[in-house]
């Protein structure tokens, strides 16, 4: 049973006999009843315009923090631009090393060194200019807020309420910390390594070019001798030609880069074999055998000498030996084969005579065997049959050393290509490590840079950065009753003076948002640029890159990198170019670079009492302490406001003077492609010609408003 009919019931029990009702009975149950359903009806209405004023109070505390999680975007917008700029100069730095280490691209090198120091002091101005600049504005945010909550204080005017809304706001701390940013150590170490030593990486790389042209040339010059000039007389044609060697032994390569010079000294070792195994006099004649039987014997040393070649190479290293086959007396005597006694010797005294092989008619009843040095010292008379003399066995390789269409022409062109590349390849080795220990030590300094970019940042304790509280009176007076007039209620009574308190705070959403408004605004910076290009597009594209990495990290880092060393022409004999981009980008994979929090800062409301507890400043105090007070005492005296009134309008309208239309934070300004991009943050519509009077009227109402309050019926918010 509800309450209006439980009071009926009772005043008819009270005038009710065994008969029934009376008619005085129930006309007094019917006007107690009205008189209950309008008393009612009016707490309702009383209720429901402190209900309005609290709803007034949130949206005033909500709106306070507003300007301060907009701050907080500018933040991080000026932490990603100053991080993104480390990063990029210690990349330009590293892509100009990378450079440095293929001559062709030395003056791009040069360049990208040069604009990564210059990017580093474009990072170190904005820095300063953005610390600067977000310090005004975080000094101008007490009176934002406030602005804003008294604009929605004013624009709550009216109402079934009467509502005359003023609203004052109050962040908390209401000051903030000052933002300032320190040296870059590492940056500078950075600078000062590679400045002194960049010409040093330069000049080792130019000599390791020489050099390494130098052992490629004379690799390709080798190459076409062995088989790259097929069909066309050569190594591989001779010997399929000459001793019908077949794929196994005479393997055939396109291209240089797949080929080495063991495959020459291979393919020898099976020409000479299988010309030993092959050999057979041409005709009958003494001569012919002699001839033969000299081929014979020169395949056998040829194949007995090669078998003692080698070829050993690695990257480091290179060492060969390519035996080198007499091809004249003079080169003869420098042989084994110049004293092997291996010619049979006839007679006796000045009737000695030496002949070329066993099978010379003249060589019958041999009494020994000597050699060409031997015949050389004389005593020898010539041989009609096989008219064998010093020369004979030296000039064997002549004609085929002489000509291309001969083996060995090929053959000794090759040894000596192996001989070149060796020297060559010996000159490189210690100008290359030299260039890579320089280098090497550079790109290492680069990614320490990197890593360390983190220590220099834009960080910000700004004013409401642990929330707002807003303070709302309502100081229009409406009659109480109406909208209720009757008899039932009393007439002439007014709605007076109302108040209410709210707090807010920020709280990051996990939803993709936040970044979404980065990473908005840092690409439209990185699609700028103009018509820059070589080393000025390499750090406009690379920046580009770079500024993705605020949000995603390494894996943008590692992108932006790739993208840099992807545009320097890395094409060098020495290899210097691809070795060290390789080497920075292993370097900077390993800088770990975490993605910075990028979720949406949203005002929420929360107990008021929750804000004034995490601040330490006069306002927080003096909150507390009234707050305590108007909790523990219920007499008419008890002031709820002023005294925190007075603190809101000294601490919001100091700023008042730095507020402005809207506010250039800092200016981006890069050496290269004459891009200056400024950073600047609107302020909000509230902030009016007249916002600074709205302000003052809404701290003086709150100021003069004393509540006088005789039960505390629930916390403030």
């Amino acid at each position: 049973m509800g309450t209006y009919e439980a009071a009926a019931d009772a005043v008819g029990r009270c005038m009710r006999d065994e008969d029934g009702l009376t008619t005085a009975g129930m006309a007094v149950a019917l006007l107690l009843v009205l008189a209950l359903v309008f008393s009612s009806a009016q707490v309702y209405r009383v209720n429901a315009a402190a209900a309005d004023i609290q709803e007034v109070a949130d949206a005033a505390a909500l709106a306070a923090e507003n300007p301060v999680a907009e701050f907080m975007v500018a933040v991080r917008l000026c932490d990603a631009v100053v991080l993104s700029l480390s990063l990029l100069g210690t990349v330009a730095y590293g892509a100009g090393v990378v450079a440095l280490c293929v001559p062709p691209a030395a003056t791009v090198g040069a360049r990208l060194v040069e604009l990564g120091s210059k990017v580093l002091d474009a990072r170190d101005a904005f820095a300063e200019r953005a610390a600067r600049g977000l310090n005004r504005l975080q000094a101008a945010l007490p009176f934002l807020a406030a602005a804003n909550a008294a604009a929605v204080g004013a624009a709550n005017d009216g109402g079934a309420s009467g509502g005359g809304y003023l609203a004052a706001a109050m962040l908390v701390p209401t000051r903030g910390t000052d933002i300032a940013v320190g040296p870059d150590a590492d940056a500078a170490a950075l600078r000062e390594a590679v400045e002194a030593d960049a010409e040093a990486v330069r000049q080792a790389a130019a000599l390791a070019e020489e050099a390494a042209r130098r052992a490629q040339e004379a690799k390709e010059r080798a190459f076409e001798r062995d088989c790259g000039a097929d069909p066309a007389y050569c190594l591989y044609e001779r010997a399929g030609h000459l001793a019908g060697l077949g794929a196994g032994d005479n393997p055939l390569y396109r291209s240089v880069d797949a080929w080495s010079f063991a495959v020459p000294l291979e393919r020898a070792r099976a020409y000479y074999a299988a010309r030993l195994a092959q050999e057979r006099p041409a005709d009958g004649s003494a001569q012919e055998g002699a001839r033969s039987a000299l081929r014979r014997l020169f395949y056998e040393f040829a194949a007995d000498e090669l078998a003692g070649g080698y070829v050993r190479e690695s990257d480091g290293s290179f060492e060969a030996l390519f035996p080198r086959l007499p091809r004249n007396t003079d080169e003869l005597r420098a042989t084994t084969l110049y004293r092997l006694r291996a010619f049979p010797v006839t007679g006796e005294g000045d009737a000695r005579m030496m002949h070329a092989w066993e099978g010379c008619p003249g060589a019958v009843g041999a009494t020994g065997r000597g050699s060409v040095a031997d015949l050389e010292e004389g005593g020898f008379a010539p041989c009609a049959s096989c008219a064998f003399e010093p020369a004979s066995l030296g000039n064997v390789a002549s004609a085929s050393t002489a000509i291309e269409n001969g083996f060995e022409y090929h053959y000794a062109a090759i040894a000596q290509a192996a001989d070149d590349y060796q020297a060559a390849r010996e000159e490189l080795a210690p100008v290359a490590a030299q260039a890579k220990g320089v280098a090497g030590d550079l790109i290492g300094r680069c990614a320490e840079a990197a890593r360390a970019a983190g220590g220099f940042r834009i960080e910000a304790a700004p004013p409401g950065c642990r929330g707002a509280v807003a303070l709302v009176v309502n100081v229009r007076a409406v009659a109480a009753d109406g909208g209720f007039e009757s008899l039932f209620v009393l007439g002439g009574m007014t709605l007076g003076a109302r108040a209410a308190v709210s707090g807010a705070t920020l709280l990051e959403d996990p939803s993709p948002e936040g970044q979404t408004v980065i990473t908005a605004l840092l690409d439209g910076f990185g699609r700028d640029g103009g018509a820059a290009v070589g080393a000025g597009r390499i750090v406009l594209d690379c920046w580009s890159g770079l500024l993705r990495a605020y949000g995603e990290g390494q894996e943008a880092l590692a992108e932006a990198v790739e993208s840099a060393t992807s545009e320097v022409p890395l094409v060098s004999a020495s290899g210097l170019g691809t070795w060290a981009a390789g080497a920075l980008r292993d370097a900077f994979a390993a800088a770990g670079l975490q993605p910075a929090r990028l979720g949406a800062l949203r005002p929420v409301l929360v107990n008021s009492a929750h804000v004034a507890a995490a601040g330490d400043d006069r306002f927080s105090a003096t909150f507390r302490s009234v707050r305590e007070q108007a909790l523990r005492f219920s007499s008419s005296t008890a002031d709820l406001f002023t005294s925190v009134a007075l603190e809101l309008e000294s601490e919001a309208l100091d700023a008042v003077s730095a507020a402005e239309r809207g506010v250039e934070v800092a200016r981006i300004e890069l050496p290269v492609g004459d891009l200056s991009i400024p950073v600047t943050v609107a302020l909000p519509p509230s902030l009016g010609d007249d916002a600074r009077d709205l302000v003052g009227r809404a701290f003086d109402a709150a100021a003069s408003l004393y509540g006088e309050v005789t039960e505390v019926t629930r916390p403030w918010r």
